[in-house]
């Protein structure tokens, strides 16, 4: 037994010394360049936007060359804002699901790794039989008897080509890519809560304008009926007022109906029924426009941003399973060794005589195994072709979130400073209207075209309004919402096992 032990770590030892000197078969991995640009419009970004003499027209200024803060909700310095997205993250099913996720793929990776490793086993057993006169070869028959039986047994896979270590290195670079799309989980809630809330008090604020422009309505219905009963206007008039109320009236529903399924969507969100939300209210007023607007160097971006590390962790795994399959087909070496004791009685196990040992060194070579090796190998260099091409397009679609969302906050200030003019010339109308309708100049559909202007141009204020503040979270996020992955981001130098 003592001789099974040592004969077996030294060859162990020397093969173990052999296997590591030898290189690992098969590619290794780098991450592809970035994109060799400096910018991501055609054009150089403007130093800032337009600024509009209304809430939220503050002009925004773009720094180029800083990264985006971890907790960019914040910059928006609304606590309701906060609260929303710290309770999306602690109780939202899909955090826990990417959470859960990662820890069995790192589970999966330390698992890999124990291959590296001999196999060491134990074993016990009984076994009762019985024996005819003719395979006995006394002429008697023999038994029933019993036999007792126990050992060990140990193995080892020399890793001779690196199968065994791409292998493991597949499985770590799968923890990565789980560990950036937990990153990547994170990002996409917290703009989705961003953008939820931001859109429920734009909604709210519709429907309270609304709501507003039919009081108002209501009144003039309300004068146009009584000068109709003592003959001072129409019947036509009273209808033209009664069909605008009924016009402007009939948009609240659907208000009120997108407010519905937006409050709805923020519960799940936040990881609650519909019927469990609380939210307090937030209002567009409340929500500051966010005035120094981050923008990280592209090179940074295809660091950082989740989407792009977890397509370069996919990369990874893929070029190392091109390794496996190449050791496949190349010879493998084992090692096997048991030692173990047989006894007719289970108090004799181990006693002089009974012991039993063996060692033995295994060498296979593959030969024919009809095209099945081949063609993995070359299925497996099809896969790393797929992953680089998925990367590359992950890096194009990020450069064009980037491009369309500093795009759109410029249009956004140039949209909002146009709304706000044509909001307050709107109302100047309507005040005009009114005091030439009260002296006869002007008649009811002058003053209902009036009130349908300024109905049209708050409105449109108020999705301008939002569209800055939604516009600037876009950008946020399509940066990679301050997620730098240090932890967990891929290596960005050769790989070399």
């Amino acid at each position: 037994m003592t001789q099974l032990k040592s004969a077996t770590r030294r060859a162990a030892l020397a093969m173990a010394v052999f296997a590591l000197a030898g290189c690992a078969v098969g590619p290794n991995f780098r991450v592809p360049a970035a994109p060799a640009v400096d910018r991501y419009t055609a054009a150089p970004l403007p130093t800032s936007t337009v600024a509009a003499d209304t809430a939220g027209g503050d002009a925004q200024r773009f720094l180029e060359g800083r990264n985006v803060p971890e907790r960019w909700w914040t910059t928006f310095d609304n606590a309701e804002l906060d609260r929303r997205v710290r309770t999306a993250f602690e109780h939202s099913p899909t955090i826990a699901s990417a959470q859960a996720a990662l820890r069995q793929a790192e589970e999966n990776a330390k698992a890999a790794g124990g291959a590296l490793f001999p196999t060491l086993d134990a074993n016990a057993g009984v076994t009762r039989s019985k024996q005819s006169a003719a395979s006995s070869g006394t002429g008697t028959r023999v038994g029933p008897f019993n036999v007792f039986n126990a050992g060990v047994s140990v193995g080892y896979v020399f890793d001779i080509f690196g199968g065994v270590r791409r292998g493991i290195e597949a499985q770590r670079a799968q923890a990565d890519f789980q560990r950036a799309q937990l990153d990547a989980t994170y990002l996409i809630l917290a703009a989705n809560v961003v953008t939820a809330s931001l859109q429920e008090a734009s909604l709210r604020e519709q429907v309270y304008a609304t709501e507003q422009i039919v009081g108002s309505l209501q009144q003039e219905l309300d004068i146009a009926q009584k000068q109709q009963a003592i003959g001072a206007k129409s019947l036509s008039d009273t209808l033209a007022v009664r069909s605008q109320l009924a016009v402007t009236q009939a948009t609240l529903p659907p208000l009120r109906k997108q407010l519905a399924v937006t409050q709805n969507q923020l519960a799940t969100y936040l990881g609650v029924t519909p019927a469990q939300l609380e939210l307090q209210p937030v209002t567009l007023d409340q929500v500051k426009l966010p005035q120094d607007v981050p923008v990280s160097l592209p090179s940074a971006l295809v660091a950082q941003r989740p989407d792009i590390r977890a397509a370069s962790a996919q990369l990874h795994s893929a070029t190392a399973q091109v390794g496996v399959s190449i050791a496949n087909m190349l010879p493998q070496l084992t090692l096997s060794g048991s030692a173990g004791s047989a006894a007719l009685k289970g108090g004799d196990l181990f006693s002089a005589g009974t012991g039993s040992w063996s060692i033995g060194l295994g060498l296979l070579q593959p030969l024919f195994h009809g095209g099945e090796l081949l063609h993995k190998k070359r299925a497996a260099q099809a896969g790393m072709d797929e992953a680089l091409a998925d990367w590359q397009q992950a890096v194009l679609t990020a450069f064009q979130n980037v491009a369309d969302s500093l795009q759109a906050l410029q249009y956004d200030a140039d949209s909002l400073k146009v709304q706000n003019t044509a909001e307050r010339d709107a109302d100047k109308l309507l005040e005009l209207t009114r005091a030439q309708y009260r002296v006869g100049a002007v008649n009811y559909i002058n003053l209902l075209s009036a009130e349908q202007q300024y109905q049209q141009a708050r409105i449109a204020l108020i999705q301008a309004r939002t569209s800055r503040l939604a516009d600037t979270a876009a950008l946020y996020a399509a940066l990679g919402g301050g997620w730098n992955g240090a932890d967990s981001k891929v290596a960005t130098t050769e790989t070399n096992p």
